[in-house]
């Protein structure tokens, strides 16, 4: 017999391991209170520890995402020192939440206060989202690097490090220390001829970035009001992988101009990507293009071309969105090395294959945006 919705899920949860405790996240409880609709949509809660590791909220995600029939995950990430109402417990003893998985019916909910609209700040430009469907596909390589290029044809360009479980641009960029305050305004770093804000320079570098919800849209908030970044064309934003709360956040926040989709051409990234394609098209951000990263594997001596993770995913995605394809970016070990040392490749060696696809992405970006570059 073929399995439901519910029982798919509940496998699916079984294969997550919250690596502090060893035990899986909904034997241990630390998912609960996990509802279906008809239609496929799954909201659940999930429990953190101090000690657990956030990226627990994207493995569960990611896991339920993969179900077959689910459409749409919602989660809500409590803190463990949360009172919260206990459900029934079962004869057992254990709590009926972790186990059961109710159907809720697809009615409308009670009206819920209204958002305030997006925040319009003139002096930032044009916001840019630079997102991905998960993790390990370039997101932030390409980031800095457009911002490097951008700024290296004169524009006046500023890159906000909103992903705050994984902050790298500081150490991408070659620069971190605790940014000044002068009068109540954060003045943010400067590197390579952009302006630069980043959690990372808050906080201790091992230190876990266990936000919720509220907490991501009031960094978010502050890194867009309360830096000073004075008039720029073009605000880059690095999100985090996936379509969790710091999108959501920058899109309540302000008016984003236009999302880029970083992906690498393995099916496994392209349909994650997707997701994060029609996560931003869902909330009205236009998404500007699909750039397809580690697109072949560029030898450093011989400049030979090898198809490592496949070949052609991006452009299948775009076509699927009907969106542009802006650029692919071969895979090119100095990319690697200079993010590791703070020399962004379009920096350390322009004339690379790699930096060369950089740069007319940039370009290309430009001048869909209305931006007037000059010679670099």
């Amino acid at each position: 017999m073929a399995q439901t919705l519910q029982e798919r899920i509940a496998a699916a949860l079984g294969t997550v391991i919250n690596s502090r405790t060893g035990s899986g996240v909904l034997a241990s409880e630390m998912v609960k209170n996990i509802g279906t609709t008809l239609d496929g949509k799954v909201r659940l809660t999930m429990v953190l520890e101090a000690g657990d590791d956030a990226t627990l909220v994207r493995d569960v995600r990611q896991a339920v995402e993969r179900v077959s029939g689910v459409t749409d995950v919602n989660i809500d990430v409590k803190d463990s020192r949360e009172p919260e109402q206990r459900p029934a417990r079962s004869p057992e003893g254990r709590s009926a939440a972790a186990r059961t998985l109710p159907v809720m019916d697809d009615r409308p909910a009670a009206p819920r206060p209204s958002v305030p609209p997006p925040v319009i700040y003139p002096g930032l430009g044009n916001v840019v989202a630079v997102s991905s469907g998960k993790g390990g596909v370039g997101k932030s390589t390409m980031a800095v690097n457009l911002a490097v290029s951008l700024a290296a044809h004169g524009a006046r360009i500023g890159l906000m490090d909103a992903d705050v479980y994984g902050p790298n641009v500081p150490r991408m960029m070659g620069v971190n220390a605790p940014p000044p305050v002068v009068n109540e305004k954060i003045i943010p770093l400067e590197a390579h001829g952009v302006k630069i804000i980043s959690l990372g320079f808050l906080i201790e570098r091992d230190q876990p970035a266990i936000w919720r919800g509220p907490i991501v849209m009031k960094i978010v908030t502050q890194f867009l009001r309360d830096v000073k970044w004075g008039e720029l064309d073009a605000l880059i934003v690095d999100m985090p992988p996936g379509t969790g709360d710091a999108q959501l956040s920058l899109v309540q926040a302000t008016q984003v101009r236009g999302a880029i989709i970083v992906t690498t051409p393995q099916d496994v990234a392209t349909g994650d990507a997707l997701r994060g394609a029609k996560m931003f098209m869902r909330v009205g951000v236009p998404v500007l293009g699909i750039v397809e990263n580690m697109s072949w594997f560029e030898c450093p001596h011989c400049g030979k071309p090898t198809s490592i993770f496949g070949s052609g995913g991006g452009q299948r995605l775009a076509d699927e969105l009907e969106l542009p394809l802006l650029g692919q970016v071969p895979l090119y070990p100095r990319v690697l090395e200079g993010g590791e040392s703070g020399r962004p490749i379009v920096l350390a060696e322009p004339e690379s294959g790699a930096a060369k696809a950089i740069d007319a992405l940039a370009r290309g970006i430009a001048q869909s945006l209305g931006i007037r570059l000059g010679e670099p």
